[in-house]
């Protein structure tokens, strides 16, 4: 799994492959997390998505050795692990509440959240075109919540919170990988999480149901497989080239919340998730024409 030391084969179709499977699994590990949601806390969501994670990647680590696994950069690994947990996290809370694909959209509008926190964090600038995308984005976003509707959801708010959180884990993960592995950063950011969670496991703990099980083990099987196929995909072609089929998770979300739970989004819905695919896709484009490729080649936790 270790992508640094692997030559890019530049196979733009495989990688494109590989990108859309991944976010398949993203969207399937949502949708695991929105059924469980029910019957388990948010708390256990995440302790189970990680650790599981954690236990698939340990073949690898031991394969490279542990010696393999120090780092000068600790700090850095735990703003990334307690961020990704965080959005996580809240995301799992908003599943609950709200449609799988508002949730899934929202978290992962992390793209129009990441040149502003690289403004304030690293100093880079932002080009009128790149501000033009993120005013895009930011215009889906308020179609999404509907704020003039009288009724305010907290919930979206809160999955709006997570794709910030995301949008932090991701631009860590961007200064992480000039000088770290990705299977050190994965390991880290699946470590951290599962200790940050087990507070939450051991006071939230209650025995889940056999169907709930199934949930569980297959959130972090997702997660591990989703993490998996994207290093794939990146040694096929530049994340940057790929990025956009990011978004193919809020089509299949889309998909799985209307047939299972017949979640269908109204026309303002609609419009806001075309235009915040659209604002994020072009503010990866912007962003990358100015600055080094967006922080995207891990998940947002992320």
């Amino acid at each position: 799994m270790t992508v640094t030391t692997l030559p890019r084969t530049n196979n733009l179709g495989l990688g494109i492959l590989l990108t859309i499977l991944a976010f398949l699994s993203v969207a399937i590990m949502s949708a695991f997390g929105k059924a469980a949601s029910s019957s388990v806390s948010s708390g256990v969501l995440v302790f189970f998505q990680n650790s599981i994670s954690l236990v698939l990647l340990l073949p690898w680590v031991i394969r490279d050795g542990l010696g393999n696994m120090k780092t000068k950069h600790l700090g850095l690994h735990f703003v990334r692990g307690i961020s990704g947990m965080l959005s996580q996290y809240f995301m799992f809370v908003a599943l609950s509440h709200i449609p799988l694909v508002d949730a899934v959209l929202l978290v992962n509008a992390a793209p129009l959240f990441i040149p502003i926190i690289t403004w304030i964090w690293l100093r880079h600038g932002i080009s009128g075109r790149l501000w033009l995308s993120l005013l895009i984005g930011f215009v889906g976003i308020v179609l999404i919540i509907q704020p003039a509707s009288g009724v305010f959801n907290w919930a979206t708010s809160l999955a709006l919170i997570a794709g910030i959180f995301s949008a932090i884990a991701l631009v860590t993960v961007g200064r992480l990988n000039t000088t770290e592995s990705s299977i050190r950063i994965l390991f880290y950011y699946f470590l951290i999480s599962t200790i940050l969670t087990v507070p939450l496991l051991l006071t939230k703990w209650a025995a889940p149901e056999p169907k709930a099980w199934i949930y569980l083990i297959g959130i972090g099987i997702a997660m591990a497989l989703a993490q998996l196929l994207l290093v794939l995909a990146y040694e096929q072609a530049s994340p940057s080239r790929v990025s956009p089929f990011n978004y193919s998770v809020v089509v299949f979300s889309g998909i799985i919340g209307w047939i299972i739970w017949n979640e269908v989004p109204n026309t303002l819905s609609i419009l806001g998730t075309v235009l915040v695919c659209a604002g994020g896709i072009l503010s990866v484009i912007h962003y990358h024409m100015k600055h080094e490729p967006f922080p995207i080649n891990q998940l947002r936790g992320g």
